[in-house]
Formats: C-alpha cells, structure tokens, sequence
C-alpha cells in the first residue's frame, strides 16, 4: 500500500500532547528552549499559565510534538510516498521531506504564529452541512465582502474567515439555508484571508533569510492541492498565510493519484476523520 503521512495543524493541540516524545528527544527539546526563551515540554504538557491555546504559542508547540511524532515513525516505518499537512503541518512535512532542519522549521513557525496573531478583529466559523456554491451565493447575495473561504475541508465541512460582526452576523443567516452547524471558532484572527496581509509582508521579509532543500519527499502545497515545486516553496508558504487550505483537494488529488493510504502523525485524529468523510463522499459519487 502506498502511504502518504499527514500532519494536523493549528486546533488539535491538547494538554499533554507529546508527553512520550520529549524525553526520546532531549537534544532537540533543549535547541527548541533556546529558539524559544521557554519551557516547551512544560507548556505542552502542564500548560500551567493556560498559554497552549494562544497562536503564538499553539502553532510552535505542534510543530514540535508533530516533528518529535515524525522522527519516532520514521525511525520504524518505510519512506512514505507522499507527505502533507494542515496549514501549520504543511512545515512539518516540509521538515519531514528534508526541505529544511528541525531548528528552522521551528524559526519560522514562531514567526509566522507571532505575525498571524497580531492580526486582531477577525473571526472563523466552520459551516457544516452546505456545498461551496451555496456559501459563496450565501456571501455573494448578502455583500460578506469581508468575508471569504479558509479552509475546504471536506464536502461538508468548510471554514469561512473574515471581520468578526460579520461572521457573526452571517450565522442566523447559514442556519437559515440550512447549515447544521454553524461553530465560531476560538481565534482572535481571521486566518487564511485578505486579512492576514500585514502578516504575509513581514513574512516575506522574514523567509529570504532562510535557504532550503529540494524536497526528497513529494509535499503537497495547501495553496495549489499539487506537489511542491523546489523553486516555490517560500512562495507558496507565504502565499498560504492569505490563501484558503485547499485541503479536500489534496486529498481528492492524492486518491486520484494511486491507492493511498493516509496516517496522521502528531495529536488526535481531526485529518483522519476528514479523509474517512472525502474518501466516503468520493465513494458515493
């Protein structure tokens, strides 16, 4: 069976994660303590000042766990055929590809969580149970300017972003057409959208600094749902601060491809309970 590795990002972090991990992995747990000027095993597996579900603290404490998780599989499991992630799991496959060490991985994954979450104002919301065409006309016919799609998860699962009142508002709106969940999520930004532009400069800025690898492993970009390319992998990445997470399609893409058999590596199982669901909708069609 050819296996491709997928990695979670941002919301699948939990207290406790990596518990197993930072004592198999001590020289890398002290290299992340000095990028970060704290305790990384203590915050991701006491949380004591409650910080875990902060981006700025969230998005580089799974960039760890999901890289110690990799390192431990990789030790005992054959190369994968192909490896993907999840907004900020997509680094971790790109680390996991040899694109770029664990150290500046990590570096950019603290910038990145530092410059998204000074974006303030925004707001997401996962729209359960309505097709991409009838939330554009949901967004279209009600003027949601603002407001744009984030994540295509899967076909009943979509992730809308934009400026707060508005995704507020458009909820009584969603259930009306009959959405069966409409769940604002606890972010302070709206990621994955025009309103992350600020973020996506600085980081441009930022990334030049950093010279990476042509990956051993093909990864496949949130933004294009196709292999990265050597070339336009900084590109993509910065792109991917302000573009949706085309992750349905890079699943759909990897089935397409060949028999694929997909392991999510890092804590729980959101991206494996989301492949079951496009792999049944793929199915049913």
């Amino acid at each position: 069976m050819n296996t491709a590795y997928i990695f979670p990002g941002q919301g699948s972090q939990k207290k406790g994660m990596g518990e197993t991990l930072f004592d198999d992995f001590k020289h890398l747990t002290e290299k992340a303590n000095n990028i970060l000027n704290y305790n990384i095993k203590k915050l991701c597996i006491e949380d004591p000042q409650n910080l875990l579900n902060q981006t700025d603290y969230t998005q580089p404490a799974l960039y760890i766990v999901n890289s110690f998780a990799w390192l431990k599989k990789k030790a005992e499991a054959e190369k994968p055929y192909y490896l993907a992630g999840h907004s900020l799991g997509e680094y971790n496959a790109l680390f996991a590809a040899d694109a770029f060490d664990f150290e500046t991985g990590l570096r950019l994954v603290q910038k990145r969580a530092k410059l998204m979450s000074l974006a303030k104002g925004g707001g997401m919301a996962a729209v359960i149970g309505l097709s991409e065409s009838k939330i554009a006309e949901i967004l279209r016919e009600n003027n949601f300017s603002k407001i744009s799609v984030a994540n295509y998860n899967s076909y009943e699962q979509i992730v809308i972003s934009g400026i707060k009142n508005q995704i507020e508002k458009a909820a009584a709106l969603f259930k009306k057409a009959g959405a069966k969940l409409y769940i604002i999520l606890p972010v302070s930004g709206a990621f994955h959208s025009e309103q992350m532009m600020q973020a996506k400069k600085k980081f441009i800025e930022f990334i030049e600094q950093f010279r990476f690898n042509p990956p051993q492993t093909p990864v496949i970009s949130n933004v294009t749902a196709k292999e990265h390319e050597n070339n336009n992998i900084k590109k993509l990445l910065c792109q991917q601060i302000t573009s949706p997470v085309k992750w349905r399609h890079t699943v759909e893409y990897l089935i397409k491809k060949r028999k694929m058999q997909f392991e999510e590596i890092g804590p729980g199982k959101v991206l494996t309970n989301l492949v079951k669901r496009i792999e049944k909708s793929l199915g049913a069609k």
